[in-house]
């Protein structure tokens, strides 16, 4: 086993979630595909089936990078591999099962390409923005290898293998995006607001944006999946914050609790002017924390006028800040929030930020219980947290700043 081999401090992994290799590695020990039990087996050079449509763009290369049109190896309706409303209810193994099972296959390309993009890869963007699975039928120059896609940002997908041929079939442009697709005057930034206003997912903004499928013309890029799912989420949350600017705060500590599978997710809106902090608590023998004996907590926040730098948390903090802002917007208030996260051992494999995202939506749609004060919020709080409540309020920036208001009056 690996854990007995090498020796990594857990703020190290927590830090670099797999994406710095901070330990000095050629490979992630706690990112290895040896922990999948169950990925789908597929032999032979040609594979035919019915994509949802799914697509990845990787970012190792970069600006020649490769791209990855996917499919599962048989045909219907499957739509609900790129469907994230219905993930949540879904078993975990299941899911992760299901989402092995989209086979990728690799055409090379350049990030510019997307300015004059040929006939290869306009037929990618316009299947990819299908509103409905698009049957494809594959060749492939060596069969599928092992790696699969297993990351902090993004969806688990299958392995991968060089296509020689491709072609696809009945696939229509979504009406959603096809005006903004042939836009090559509109801004990126706008052209997924305005997608969003029509109810399109995150996962098909953020593929939409991945493949070069809006934004001026000069600006086109083909933009790595996990980048592109980051922009969306942050993109989209710079709009709904300011939006919220505009409303008066809360009145009272209103607190949301979730539990999931080997988490817990906390939610606190407090009285008082904009303000986010996203916390995460790993405990040993969970995905970032599989080396440690405690449990290690860290957290990323933003005032009133926002943050300058990425958060070293990452990318949870953009999805989540979008789930806040959008209950805000919804109820017309603006607040302080605090999201808090323990992931609990067992919980051992990166599934993507929308995960969070979904769950803190979730969250915000049930019933919270409200307090005329921080310390009574707290306390209710410390009956569900398995971190010690202290270490929450020594690291949470948002209590402190509270703290100091109460103080000077």
């Amino acid at each position: 086993m690996v854990k007995k081999l090498v020796k990594i401090p857990p703020s190290l992994c927590i830090k670099c979630r797999s994406s710095k290799m901070l330990c000095g590695l050629s490979y992630c020990p706690v990112n290895i595909t040896e922990k999948i039990k169950k990925v789908y087996s597929f032999k032979g050079n040609e594979i035919s089936g019915s994509s949802p449509p799914s697509l990845f763009v990787g970012k190792y290369g970069y600006p020649k990078i490769s791209v990855y049109p996917s499919l599962p190896p048989f045909k219907g309706n499957t739509s609900y591999f790129e469907d994230e409303n219905s993930w949540l209810g879904m078993d975990l193994n299941d899911f992760i099962s299901t989402r092995m099972s989209l086979l990728r296959g690799q055409i090379n390309m350049d990030i510019n390409s997307a300015k004059n993009p040929d006939y290869k890869l306009q037929e990618i963007q316009l299947t990819s923005l299908s509103e409905k699975p698009v049957d494809i039928e594959m060749t492939l120059n060596k069969s599928f290898n092992k790696e699969v896609i297993l990351d902090e940002h993004v969806t688990p997908m299958g392995p991968s293998a060089p296509i020689n041929k491709i072609v696809y079939e009945n696939y229509k442009i979504d009406n959603r995006i096809e005006k903004i697709y042939y836009d090559r005057d509109m801004k990126a930034s706008d052209g997924i607001y305005e997608l969003y206003k029509k109810g399109m997912s995150i996962t098909g903004i953020s593929k939409a944006l991945s493949i070069g499928s809006m934004g001026i013309n000069k600006n086109r890029k083909i933009v790595p999946t996990r980048w592109s799912i980051t922009a969306s989420d942050q993109t989209l949350s710079n709009v709904l914050v300011n939006k919220l600017k505009d409303y008066s705060a809360v009145d009272d500590y209103e607190v949301f609790i979730r539990k999931t599978e080997g988490n817990l997710f906390i939610g606190i809106l407090a009285p008082g002017n904009w303000m986010f902090e996203w916390g995460e608590s790993w405990f040993p023998g969970s995905t970032w924390n599989y080396f440690g004996d405690k449990a290690e907590v860290e957290l990323d926040y933003e005032g009133y006028y926002g943050r300058k730098t990425y958060p070293e948390i990452g990318g949870c903090y953009y999805s989540s800040r979008l789930a806040a802002a959008e209950k805000l917007n919804e109820m017309h208030r603006q607040s302080s929030v605090m999201l808090w996260r323990e992931i609990y051992p067992g919980f051992n494999l990166p599934i993507g930020v929308w995960y969070v995202r979904e769950n803190v939506r979730e969250m915000f749609k049930s019933r919270p219980e409200k307090f005329d004060n921080i310390d009574n919020a707290i306390k209710y709080i410390s009956k569900f947290t398995k971190v010690k409540i202290e270490e929450w309020k020594h690291k949470s920036n948002n209590i402190k700043y509270i703290r100091s208001n109460l103080d000077a009056f």
